[in-house]
Parts: C-alpha cells; sequence; structure tokens
C-alpha cells in the first residue's frame, strides 16, 4: 500500500478545483512515508523518534530513496524533523514523479503555470485504488488529506485511529503544518512593514 502516492493523487483530483498549497502537501506527503515505510518495515517508532531497520527494497522509487535517506546515527531524528527534511519540495517530487511514469499528463489547450504543477490522474488502477481509499473514508487517508488542506467531502468523523504510532505522526505533522502557517504570517508581517517604509509609512 502506497498512502504517499494515493493521498498526491487525492490532492491532484481536488485540486482542479481547490488548489492545494504545496507546503502543506510535501509535510503530509512525508507523514505518509513514514506510514508505508512502517508498512513495509524499513523503519521503527520509539516515541516520536524514527528508527531505521535494516533497508530492503518496496518495489517503489521515492520510497526506496525515502528508507535510504532515514538518519542511521543515535539519537536518530524526531518525526517533526524528518517532516521538514524530508518534505522540502516533496509535492512536486511527487508530481514529477508520476508524471514521469504516465499516471497524469497536462492538460492540453490551457495554459498552465509550472510553478502549479498542476497535472491530472489518467484512469488507472493507482488512480482507482486511491478514490477507492477516498471514497470509504479510510480515517488514516482522510486525517493526512485534511493536513494537506485538501478540500472535498471530509466527513465530520474522528480520524485518529487508535495507534500510538500514527497519534504520534500525525500530532507531529499538525505541529509541523501550524509552524509553516506561522512562518508565513511573519513573513508576510515582515513584508508589510517593509514595504511602509518604502511608502514613508
Amino acid at each position: 500500500m502506497n498512502t504517499a502516492r494515493d493521498l498526491a493523487i487525492v490532492a491532484l483530483d481536488l485540486a482542479k478545483d481547490h488548489p492545494v498549497n504545496q507546503g502543506e502537501l510535501s509535510l503530509a506527503l512525508a507523514a505518509a512515508e513514514v506510514f508505508d515505510l512502517l508498512d513495509a518495515g524499513a523503519l521503527a517508532l520509539d516515541g516520536d523518534r524514527i528508527t531505521p531497520n535494516a533497508q530492503a527494497p518496496t518495489g517503489d522509487p521515492l520510497l526506496d530513496d525515502a528508507a535510504s535517506s532515514l538518519v542511521r546515527r543515535e539519537p536518530y531524528e524526531t518525526v517533526e524533523e524528518w517532516l521538514w527534511r524530508r518534505g522540502r519540495g516533496l509535492g512536486q517530487t511527487y508530481v514529477a514523479d508520476m508524471e514521469r511514469a504516465g499516471l497524469t499528463v497536462r492538460p492540453r489547450g490551457r495554459r498552465i503555470p509550472l510553478r502549479t504543477g498542476r497535472t491530472v490522474p489518467v484512469d488507472s488502477a493507482v488512480r482507482q485504488r486511491a478514490e477507492e481509499r477516498w471514497s470509504t473514508r479510510e480515517p488514516l487517508l482522510v486525517a493526512l488529506a485534511d493536513a494537506a488542506g485538501v478540500e472535498g467531502d471530509v466527513p465530520d468523523q474522528n480520524t485518529d485511529p487508535d495507534d500510538d504510532r500514527v497519534t504520534a505522526v500525525l500530532a507531529a505533522l499538525g505541529d509541523a503544518v501550524m509552524e509553516l502557517e506561522a512562518v508565513r504570517q511573519r513573513r508576510a508581517i515582515e513584508d508589510a512593514a517593509f514595504d511602509n517604509v518604502w511608502r514613508g509609512f
């Protein structure tokens, strides 16, 4: 199961009408990779720290890259440290990878800014699996999508599974998303102050 790729497809499907911020999506994808690598046995969680296991191919190049980039020296890194380090530009990485694999295409007949990475998923078994998980409102996928700011028919329900590892990762993701928003607000205030100086205020 590739939760990260499924999340990317869900985001692209819904981003046609509700663009998703790359920052939040990248952080959520990094969190999804933690769950995928847990499932693959490539890592374990010791509290909020990621403990790498013996590396074995997952069959997915991006997940293999994620596994190879795990910190393998004590005290290891926290989940939030991983989210910030691995998450940098990860949304664009997944978009580009899916386009190379033929899972997405760029719509023709419209000028779409490259910086948005706007592509649309093609009909495929991968897309069908992602849509099935989304349509059945799988709690983990819904929680990750919510953190990424994906708009859609998200049900009013508790999306936190009863698993300490899941709770720890989702909590770190929530903290990272809030910190990202705080950074944006600080920059907006600083930019506004700078503009006011130049205007003579």
